[in-house]
């Protein structure tokens, strides 16, 4: 009975190996295969996610509001065609006697063609310059979109990394502790060790075990959330030609930051933009108190009084005029009331805009710091692997000559897995924050 449950606890353990090697592989199969860079990430992000489609769909629309502000200048032509029958019309009864107004069962028919040209018109000038500010908002919007993908993706494609090089850890802690169990369960079968030495290497293997579902699982979900960001469909798979440590050595610090530093920041520049929109939108309302001036032609073909409804029996005459209309504003009480809406407006925004100044200051010097804390542990983190490795092979060591005990092995052990956890966490936090640092800053990278 005890050799049965020996060959049962090796089955078990080669077939978890088994299963935990062939993941990958399993989960490759049948879909098509692409393989992504960080570049080859952002690439296809700005190609295919939704968003920089949407917001270049709202340039084009501001660019066509643009195009109708200057059209209000061309002449607009009007034509217009009116037809009536009088039953019976009126009177006018004087001291002279009593004047019908026409004659009764009789068909007037009227049409012709207007023409107006503004001469002079003040609002629409300056709502042509408002559409152009208008379309300037709209661009940067798009970067700030643009700028805000980019840092998503960076950070997903990073927390991949971190995931993907996190699983290759616990699976190689997974074969260790498999050899382990493997080479103390022979051991144990010859009466060389305890079996608490040969329990206590099964339970290591087998939390090594979960340790390796869960680090599959946040494969599975950091990929996803790439796939989404990419505007990848689900039915490609995602591989990943890159690694954590191939940025160890491109560690790089930015110089002290200054004032100017946000500058560039997309959201500091909206509010910009839209204070320059909300003054050329001052302008605009003063065009209310201000004349306009603007010209008229029109001509007609008329025929009156006519006894039978044939209208190619009429005879018509023309009639044509030409006016020149000027328009002065007295007084409304709604234009001073909009003009001091506006001027509070713009307060609020330069207000807004010092408070996100601030804000986005102390975030990039944040940032910055936290990078050069991240350099720092990187160093340390180093030499804590090279470290506990050393330790794994004392260990080792000792416990094959009788000198350890199989609690300093899976201590060691865990000391070399978290270290090297630990050492790719750090890593991951000084490129997530740079990430995060060249989005602040609006770094088009």
């Amino acid at each position: 009975m005890k050799n049965l449950l020996k060959k049962t606890h090796k089955r078990l353990a080669a077939s978890v190996l088994l299963a935990v090697l062939c993941a990958p592989h399993a989960m490759a199969q049948g879909k098509p295969q692409m393989e992504v860079t960080l570049d080859k990430a952002i690439e296809t992000a700005l190609a295919e996610n939704p968003t920089m489609k949407v917001a270049g769909q709202e340039i084009e629309l501001k660019k066509v509001a643009r195009k109708e502000a200057w059209q209000s200048l061309l002449p607009s032509l009007e034509g217009q065609v009116a037809l009536s029958h009088s039953i019976k019309v009126a009177e006018i009864r004087t001291s002279m006697g009593t004047f019908k107004m026409g004659m009764d069962g009789t068909t007037t028919i009227q049409g012709g063609i207007t023409a107006t040209l503004p001469i002079y018109a003040p609002a629409v000038y300056q709502n042509m310059k408002l559409t152009k500010e208008d379309i300037l908002v709209a661009q940067e919007k798009a970067r700030g979109s643009k700028l805000d993908l980019v840092n998503q993706v960076k950070k997903a494609y990073f927390s991949a990394l971190l995931a993907q090089d996190s699983y290759e850890v616990m699976q190689k802690s997974y074969k260790t502790a498999v050899k382990n169990y493997n080479d103390i369960t022979r051991k144990f079968e010859v009466g060389k060790v305890s079996e608490y030495d040969k329990l206590s290497a099964e339970v290591q293997m087998r939390n090594m075990n979960s340790a390796v579902v869960s680090a599959e699982t946040g494969v599975k979900l950091s990929l996803l959330q790439l796939k989404v960001l990419m505007g990848v469909t689900a039915d490609i798979d995602l591989k990943i030609m890159d690694s954590l440590k191939a940025y160890e050595n491109n560690l790089e610090l930015p110089a002290e930051l200054g004032a100017e530093a946000v500058d560039n920041n997309s959201s500091l520049r909206q509010l910009d933009l839209n204070v320059s929109l909300l003054q050329r939108t001052r302008k605009l309302l003063r065009t209310n108190f201000i004349p306009t001036l603007g010209a008229q032609f029109s001509a007609q073909y008329q025929s009156m009084s006519n006894p039978n409804w044939n209208v190619f029996d009429y005879h018509y005459s023309p009639s044509m005029s030409f006016a020149v209309s000027l328009s002065v504003p007295l007084y409304k009480a709604g234009n001073f009331t909009k003009m001091k809406s506006n001027k509070i407006q713009i307060d609020q925004l330069l207000n807004t805009r010092e408070d996100t100044r601030r804000k986005l200051s102390v975030a990039a010097a944040s940032y910055r710091e936290n990078m050069v804390s991240s350099v720092a542990q990187i160093e340390s983190n180093r030499k804590a692997v090279v470290q506990a490795d050393k330790a794994v092979s004392i260990s080792n060591k000792r416990y094959e000559v009788g000198a350890g005990t199989v609690l300093e092995l899976n201590q060691s052990e865990t000391a070399l897995t978290q270290a090297e956890l630990t050492y790719n966490q750090s890593i991951y936090d000084y490129l997530s924050n740079r990430a995060d640092l060249e989005y602040t800053m609006g770094a088009e990278k």
